[in-house]
């Protein structure tokens, strides 16, 4: 791309697309500083929300919910065990297995995240419509769709 009428800014997929990453990390900055207060990061936050709609499930499916590597999940879980937030109990039918719940002191403590995180949600989405919401998340859902990660790590085209 040696000439300026390559460079593609005023493509309006490519700028738009830059609005959406620019977007995504304004609210990832907005969500760690509105959790900060309860001393939870995101990434604490989304385990506990997981652990909380299925509640029982291992370090692998946890993993695999959150879209991340288990190497973070492993690193993760002794801050929240040791916060007494998370308990890891042995699979009755395979001990090699690891179930992981909330306890009472995790579940607390996302109640209020929770309600943290709603009152970001409503402030973020209070300038669209109903309409609007909606068409957003449905574009967003195609973009996950087209850049859904199989499970040998490769893009799906």
């Amino acid at each position: 791309m040696n000439d300026k009428s390559d460079l593609p800014w005023d493509n309006p997929r490519f700028r738009n697309w830059v609005a959406v990453t620019r977007a995504c990390h304004a609210v990832e900055r907005a969500a760690a500083a509105a959790l900060a207060p309860l001393n939870l990061k995101p990434a604490q936050f989304d385990v506990l929300m997981a652990l909380h709609r299925h509640p029982s499930m291992s370090q692998h499916d946890l993993a695999r919910k959150l879209m991340v590597g288990r190497s973070n999940i492993t690193m993760l879980l002794p801050q929240l065990e040791k916060r007494q937030l998370v308990q890891r109990q042995s699979d009755e039918k395979d001990k090699r297995v690891l179930r992981l719940t909330l306890t009472n002191e995790g579940e607390e403590l996302l109640v209020r995240a929770l309600q943290v995180h709603a009152a970001l949600v409503e402030k973020v989405m209070s300038r669209s419509s109903l309409d609007e919401c909606e068409m957003l998340g449905k574009q967003m859902r195609k973009v996950a769709d087209v850049l859904d990660i199989e499970p040998d790590h490769e893009v799906r085209r």
